[in-house]
């Protein structure tokens, strides 16, 4: 006899709910995958290095071009609610106050890993590619180096390269915008 394991799967809607009514609170570090729970790992400190030094690099660099959201939540679909590590969103008069971005908001998202990287690779960036999400880097801190997914097509990154030290990265929607990989490790 096989035993047949049944998950429940939240949506974005009972997840909020669960929040509203203390069921999760804002020190539970979890995220909405494909509607399940997922915890989170522990931030260490070349992460948080690596995250704080592109959020500053990025400001200067954009001047007000697009809005930097750093480590809050997206509303992709109806059962994923991922928190990237930087995503560059399209300006809005709200500043997203009345609603989590979607999709069609997003300019790049940005997920850094130390500790996550086969996780961002295998479960998140195939579910950014689900969203159309134009463009995603992986920073990789301890290889030292940057996957970027390009050209979503078919819900799979038509172009993804790998870039190392003394590359020159440049932003999709903002091809004026470039960073040489080095500086951000």
């Amino acid at each position: 006899m096989t035993l047949t394991l049944v998950r429940h799967q939240f949506t974005v809607k009972q997840y909020h709910q669960m929040a509203e009514s203390g069921i999760l609170t804002e020190n539970d570090r979890v995220e909405l995958i494909r509607g399940e729970m997922i915890d989170m790992s522990p931030i260490g400190t070349r992460h948080a290095g690596c995250v704080l030094f592109l959020n500053n690099l990025l400001a200067l660099l954009l001047g007000g071009r697009a809005l930097i959201n750093v480590q809050n939540p997206l509303e992709l679909n109806e059962t994923s609610e991922p928190q990237p590590d930087i995503a560059l969103l399209k300006p809005r008069a709200d500043f997203y106050r009345n609603s989590h971005p979607q999709p069609e908001d997003i300019f790049l998202l940005i997920e850094v890993a130390d500790t996550t990287v086969k996780y961002d690779r295998e479960v998140k960036i195939p579910l950014y590619a689900e969203a159309n999400i134009p463009e995603v880097w992986l920073v990789d801190v301890n290889q030292e180096i940057i996957e970027v997914y390009r050209n979503p097509i078919d819900e799979i990154y038509q172009d993804v390269k790998n870039l190392g030290k003394n590359q020159v990265l440049s932003i999709q929607a903002f091809p004026d915008v470039n960073i040489n990989v080095s500086e951000l490790f």
